[in-house]
């Protein structure tokens, strides 16, 4: 299902630099950014696996070090470009119509003001604004995009995720688990906010990834991003 999950996790970057003022450009290969993105937010993705180094590297801005590219399919190799290999991740896949996992014990709900939005950052980044800044109130209003969070009995954020729709698929990325929750747990809250018992897609790695494959995903296939140094 790497085909579904691509396209969606592009549609979700694409969505940040909205937020932020900075839309980018989806070409039949990749999807590319003419100014900086973000910070942790790719300057280009591949969106098929016959993507090239031009595709990429053509669209984006390398006047200063930083830019990253987010190789969908691991195919292309970007060292003699001077850019170093940041990290390698697994796509991962649960099909739609599956049995929702255990119920987590917080209370799970889509975030729907800025106020909540501003909490729910300030969660995600334990504590750091200036990530916490990412998430910005444009966000809200994005049909596609749902932030959820998972609320304890005292009425702290102890978990969430961002939703993005595409097509057939629900992506879920930036999901955490805060004051100790199991990150099963927050996957599972998650997962209860999901549409329509859609297909969920997105990637993880290292440490990250058992939680996933623990309610209910599959590995699909290798994703690599690179960064220039």
């Amino acid at each position: 299902m790497i085909t579904e999950a691509v396209p969606n996790n592009a549609r979700w970057c694409e969505a940040m630099c909205r937020a932020h003022g900075r839309p980018g450009t989806f070409g039949p290969r990749a999807w590319t950014n003419a100014r900086r993105t973000p910070l942790y937010y790719p300057d280009a993705v591949t969106l098929t696996a016959d993507a090239s180094v031009r595709d990429v590297l053509d669209g984006i801005d390398r006047s200063a070090p930083g830019a990253s590219v987010k190789d969908s399919f691991a195919r292309l190799d970007l060292s003699a470009e001077g850019f170093s290999l940041l990290f390698e991740a697994r796509w991962i896949h649960r099909p739609a119509g599956l049995p929702l996992p255990a119920a987590a014990e917080a209370r799970w709900r889509a975030v729907r003001t800025p106020a909540e939005l501003a909490d729910w950052a300030t969660a995600w980044s334990g504590g750091d604004a200036d990530e916490a800044a990412l998430f910005r109130a444009e966000l809200l209003a994005d049909p596609e995009t749902t932030v959820v969070a998972g609320y304890g009995a005292d009425g702290r954020i102890v978990g969430g995720a961002v939703l993005s729709e595409s097509g057939r698929v629900t992506g879920v990325s930036n999901l955490f688990a805060a004051d100790g929750t199991d990150p099963a747990e927050a996957w599972a809250g998650s997962l209860t906010l999901v549409r329509d018992g859609r297909a969920v897609v997105g990637y993880e790695a290292g440490d990250d990834l058992p939680p996933a494959l623990s309610v209910g995903f599959e590995e699909t296939g290798p994703l690599r991003v690179w960064l220039d140094a």
